[in-house]
């Protein structure tokens, strides 16, 4: 079978791999060239390329079930795997750059030989007698008897076809990062979580993700809408503020760490959610399916993007492997799927995301409601038998709905008075004040960044 995949991000890079198992010859579409001879990948047009990420489990076990060669080259190249204390089997995460992940990946697609690369714009799908035939590529035509959508919440060639709108909801997030890499012969800084180090305070939160080969990211978010807090995105208000939470300070200190990037701004976020079926009911046109990002975005904060993209390429290439499936039945049953699996994780986004901003406007915990997952999640913090029903669903074996069955139990613990703590560190007017008080201060000329990442 020809598949032409539109989007070599990890989605369709991963997807491309994994279906040359089942024979197919697949074709990937993507106007980015890729890395210039020298290794350097800006990569135009996706913003988050040089974010931080947290790779989940489930992207784990999907590289080592499906594509186990990009699992050993991940680790050759530096990536860093995590593993529950004194459980050395299976990682529970791996710290690494994207950068360092996808050309990773994408290396291994152009290794295979039933995947081609072609760097092109895809501005539309062909289809005869109401089924998809292939890709347009400017004058020319790429012939497909399946298109796959792996172009992102942004792409627009299955959307005009799928519901008129997604279901969306703003995270109600900003945030701003930057890249550093430890000096030679420093240690890490101090972590309390897989990823890195993860700190919540009232009106915006604080992270640093340690990556591979010594480098690690910093990132303050805020709320969207806090004008206060939205000169971080300048590089010396960004210093100060870093310098100015404690745990923070301790990796970004120049005396451990130098900056190798410059501050880098997080774009508007949104979760959203849009199935296969158009406003009929129907699948549009039999041949054309959309999934990752294309299907489901979430707040980045939590690292469940690349984990649900790969959770829906690994349910989708099973489906076109089953015998007796034409493509409008596989639509049909990957919508029904994502439906069951992935939409519960943007539904709980665009719940917890909202209380969330609630609660930094200045409202406390409202226990005459149904309690958000994070609250919900940090109640542990108190009661830690209540792990053996956050756990599953803080890893994703189980769905949101599965902390319904504690939920009672909690409401009674923040009924009696209890809140969760909160770390050390400058309240959100404090750091407001830290910002406004270095809005012309020049940056210091040793923590100047080049434009590289080195």
């Amino acid at each position: 079978m020809r598949v032409a995949i539109i989007g070599a991000g990890p989605t369709g890079l991963f997807t491309a791999v994994a279906m040359t198992v089942g024979d197919h010859d697949v074709s990937v579409v993507d106007r980015d060239p890729g890395p210039n001879d020298h290794g350097w990948w800006p990569r135009a047009g996706v913003m988050q390329f040089h974010h931080p990420h947290a790779y989940r489990l489930q992207v784990i076990e999907a590289l080592q079930a499906e594509i186990p060669e990009v699992w050993h080259a991940l680790l050759a190249a530096g990536a860093v795997p995590v593993y529950p204390p004194g459980q050395p089997g299976l990682p529970i995460t791996i710290r690494c750059r994207r950068s360092v992940f996808e050309t990773v990946l994408r290396s291994q697609a152009v290794a295979e030989p039933r995947v081609t690369l072609i760097h092109g714009h895809a501005t539309g799908v062909t289809h005869e007698r109401g089924r998809a035939t292939g890709v347009r590529l400017g004058d020319r035509i790429l012939p497909a008897d399946l298109v796959l959508d792996t172009s992102g919440r942004a792409g627009r060639l299955s959307r005009s076809l799928r519901a008129a709108a997604p279901e969306s909801a703003d995270c109600g997030l900003a945030y701003v990062s930057r890249q550093y890499r430890l000096r030679r012969g420093a240690s890490e800084g101090p972590t309390n979580a897989p990823p890195g180090l993860i700190t919540v305070y009232p009106g915006y939160l604080a992270i640093v993700f340690p990556h591979d080969n010594r480098t690690f990211s910093a990132l303050i978010a805020q709320g969207s809408a806090d004008r206060d807090l939205a000169g971080l995105r300048r590089l010396a208000a960004f210093e100060s503020a870093t310098q100015a939470i404690p745990p923070v300070a301790i990796w970004t200190d120049p005396r451990r760490s130098r900056p190798i990037t410059p501050v880098l701004r997080g774009g508007h976020l949104y979760n959203s959610y849009r199935g296969q079926r158009n406003e009929a009911g129907r699948i549009p046109l039999p041949g054309l399916i959309a999934l990752g990002d294309a299907v489901c975005t979430t707040n980045p904060s939590l690292g469940r993007g690349i984990a649900t993209s790969f959770l829906q390429a690994q349910r989708l290439v099973a489906l076109l492997d089953e015998p007796g499936r034409d493509f409008g039945d596989v639509a049909l049953a990957f919508d029904a799927w994502c439906t069951e699996h992935i939409k519960p994780w943007f539904a709980d986004h665009v719940y917890s995301d909202a209380d969330l901003q609630r609660r930094w406007a200045g409202g406390d915990v409202d226990i005459s409601r149904r309690l958000p997952s994070d609250l919900i999640v940090a109640a542990a913090e108190a009661h830690p038998e209540l792990n053996s029903t956050i756990m599953p669903y803080f890893m994703m074996r189980a769905l949101p709905s599965s902390l319904a069955a504690i939920e009672p139990r909690v409401r009674e613990i923040y009924a009696g008075g209890w809140r969760p703590a909160i770390p050390e560190g400058p309240s959100r007017s404090e750091l407001a004040d830290v910002i406004a008080r270095t809005a012309n201060r020049p940056a210091r000329a040793d923590r100047a960044a080049p434009r590289v990442v080195a």
